[in-house]
């Protein structure tokens, strides 16, 4: 086989993966169930994985929970909820009063996009997740909550 043929057969096996990929989270964007949650947003400081907020969601969980544990989140009512399980493959942490994810997820952002982590006084930033049955959340897109109203954010 030409070196040609060859090149183009592994560019078209590295089309078809990434093609298969966006094809699951995609799907799973319709399967599964989405909540919003409340964001802690931080800065990382990784400048190597482009522009985006890295943020910490609020999860409900029980207050026997425990200082750390393993945890199994669920979609109940539109809320995200932890429910302490041994084999549970996301950690929640406390702070302060509430419960936060301890694994990060992160929301990429265009370059022409002012930061949306920097919020005014009196508003609270929340994402919109899918709730897989293992893994962390997965983040669709931002809102900000003002006065009890969550308003999308246009980040495109």
């Amino acid at each position: 086989m030409k070196q040609v043929y060859r090149g183009l057969a592994v560019a078209l096996l590295q089309c078809l993966i990434v093609l298969s990929v966006a094809g699951k989270y995609a799907m799973d964007r319709e399967r599964l169930p989405r909540v919003w949650a409340k964001a802690v947003p931080f800065d990382p400081n990784l400048f190597v994985r482009g522009r985006y907020v890295s943020l910490r969601l609020q999860v409900e969980a029980p207050a026997d929970a425990g200082q750390w544990t393993s945890a199994r989140l669920s979609a109940v009512e539109s809320r995200l909820v932890a429910t302490p399980d041994p084999a549970g493959t996301v950690h929640i942490v406390p702070v302060g009063a509430q419960w936060t994810i301890a694994e990060p997820v992160a929301f990429f952002i265009p370059e022409h996009v002012p930061d949306p982590s920097r919020r005014a006084p009196g508003e609270e930033l929340w994402v919109e997740v899918s709730v897989p049955a293992r893994g962390s959340p997965r983040p669709i897109r931002l809102a900000v909550k003002r006065n009890g109203v969550l308003t999308p954010l246009e980040l495109r």
